[in-house]
């Protein structure tokens, strides 16, 4: 990176300030207003940051805008977390202070409030099904034909979810799910469905006669539970940025917020610092910024991330993730 004089420090967070606010370039007059120096010393410095590439010209005005470089060298080096105001720690606290809310849940409300807050996009990944290892398997009856399938992982993680199979003897689900914790219990989820197929089918008709229905059942059962553990907030958020007026820009955007193949890269580094992806420095898209934490409790984990565009609140985000995590772990 660049060493930057202290005035130049002063001048290229100022921009960077300004055009987050405005989404204008900024000109060397509003600038001079408050470093109390002259139009053409402010411009000189301007210039120095441009040939150091933290500043670029646009086309439609002598004023200047941040580069990736820019933000990079701000976030680094010129960023200071910006106190959260006490409307903003309130609704967050009344979702955290809920006692009837599961922590999920929890995380949802705030994600959707720091979302309508910010008017940025917010992601919440869980953990990867790989990471947690089929516990047990059981089966709860709930009328003739409908069963709710539990599923606890080593984690303590236990997903539910209610199956219909008609004309089935209670007897012969009930030795089917006691095959399957005989066999594979211990094995990642995501395998679970690829077991089933290979070593429980083959087996499951000597002793089960109605065994393809509940195998069947079963095994859709478990492909549900190894789809990504995604939730996205706020995508049409990027509609209310003026960098995305345009529609092939927005549909593109949008086609990527949709690819859960895609997003679960976010999570790559589980890192427990708050990271900053600045365009191309993320694989999701060169026109936002992503930022994220990894968040760790007794029975979960998993990532919480805000995406908005490159001219991002950064010293917003980062207190609004920090003051989240601390509440999740809590």
């Amino acid at each position: 990176m660049p060493l930057l004089s202290k005035r130049q420090s002063q001048i290229l967070k100022l921009i960077v300030e300004y055009y987050i606010q405005q989404a204008k370039p900024v000109s060397s007059n509003q600038i001079c207003k408050i470093i109390k120096c002259s139009s053409a010393t402010v411009r000189n410095e301007m210039v120095a940051l441009e040939e150091k590439g933290l500043l670029e010209k646009t086309h439609t005005s002598s004023g200047r805008v941040p580069s990736e470089e820019g933000y990079r060298y701000y976030v680094d080096y010129l960023l200071e977390p910006k106190k959260m105001n006490g409307e903003e720690m309130l609704k967050l606290q009344i979702i955290f202070h809920n006692q009837q809310l599961e922590l999920s849940d929890c995380i949802q409300k705030s994600l959707q409030v720091i979302s309508d807050m910010t008017s940025y996009t917010t992601v919440v990944l869980g953990k990867a099904s790989h990471e947690n290892l089929l516990k047990q398997i059981d089966v709860v009856p709930l009328d003739d034909k409908n069963l709710m399938v539990l599923v606890v992982t080593d984690k303590g993680k236990v997903e539910h979810k209610t199956i219909t199979i008609e004309n089935v003897n209670l007897e012969d689900v009930k030795k089917t799910i006691s095959l399957i914790n005989h066999l594979i219990v211990g094995t990642p989820i995501d395998e679970v469905s690829r077991k089933l197929e290979f070593e429980i089918k083959p087996i499951i008709g000597k002793y089960v006669k109605e065994h393809e229905k509940i195998y069947n059942a079963l095994y859709h059962v478990f492909s549900d539970f190894t789809a990504p553990d995604i939730n996205v907030v706020g995508r049409s958020k990027f509609l209310e940025q003026p960098e995305f007026d345009n529609v092939e820009k927005i549909k593109n955007l949008f086609s990527k917020l949709e690819d859960d193949k895609l997003l679960t890269e976010i999570k790559e580094d589980d890192d427990n610092n708050i990271q900053i992806y600045i365009g191309s420095e993320n694989n999701l898209d060169e026109e936002v910024t992503v930022i994220k934490t990894h968040y760790k409790t007794h029975q979960d984990e998993g990532t919480i991330a805000i995406i908005g565009p490159k001219r991002m609140e950064y010293d917003r985000v980062v207190s609004l993730l920090e003051y989240l995590k601390e509440h999740i772990e809590r």
